[in-house]
């Protein structure tokens, strides 16, 4: 085993996911639904949403359609998976690895949410004061697959108007950036954009001199005379 490989895939793996629970944890135990906390001005500000597992505050409504994004995740980070211990079992590129790693940490980190939340949680309730309770006595607030993902992250960075001139936005408040996400989109976002930005280099094959073809000689050859 490429041990070295296996480092770089475990390593972002376990500790994007143990940072990613914690700060849900923390945040679902102590603040109420829609509460904000200011931290860095008006640019940085944790906002507590919860939503049915997305990324990036989206959501995708129905219990069927919970149930069939649930079951895509675990489904995709299956397949991440396989493919990361292929390269590290075939000592591939280490930055694809620590890439793919990326992805998969933030995968599976929402996947949790879906699958257990719901289990171990009390409802959180948009009124102040009112955090969830883990291991509620009287059970969780869903069934298993059917927990939500708890959403934190929000960097309004801009927040300004359209000018009154531009068709139909013309007037209406825009903000950047506006979506509330946490940090296992975040690692999903940067393993992707990661990968598209430098895709040439990190799936470029490895130089196999076994089958370089000949090189032509060079020079005039020497014919045997007839």
């Amino acid at each position: 085993m490429n041990k070295k490989g296996l480092i770089a895939a475990l390593v972002p793996v376990f500790s994007i996911l143990m940072i990613d629970q914690l700060v849900k944890i923390y945040i679902k135990t102590h603040y109420s639904l829609g509460e904000s906390v200011f931290v860095a001005g008006d640019w940085f500000i944790l906002h507590f949403i919860e939503n049915n597992g997305m990324s990036f505050g989206m959501e995708f409504t129905g219990t069927y359609g919970k149930l069939f994004l649930t079951l895509f995740r675990i489904l995709a980070a299956g397949v991440i998976a396989w493919y990361l211990h292929k390269l590290v079992k075939s000592r591939g590129n280490i930055y694809l690895i620590i890439t793919g790693s990326l992805v998969l940490a933030g995968a599976i980190g929402n996947i949790i949410d879906c699958m257990f939340y719901g289990l171990i949680f009390s409802e959180s309730m948009p009124y102040p004061g009112s955090p969830a309770i883990l291991f509620p006595p009287d059970g969780g607030y869903a069934p298993f697959l059917h927990g939500k993902v708890v959403d934190m992250l929000y960097f309004p960075v801009v927040n300004t108007t359209w000018p009154s001139w531009i068709p139909w936005v013309g007037g209406d408040q825009f903000t950047f950036f506006a979506p509330v996400f946490n940090i296992a989109d975040a690692a999903i976002t940067t393993g992707v954009l990661f990968a598209l930005i430098f895709q040439k280099w990190l799936f470029k094959k490895p130089h196999d001199p076994a089958v370089e073809e000949p090189k032509t000689p060079t020079g005039t050859p020497d014919y045997p005379q007839a």
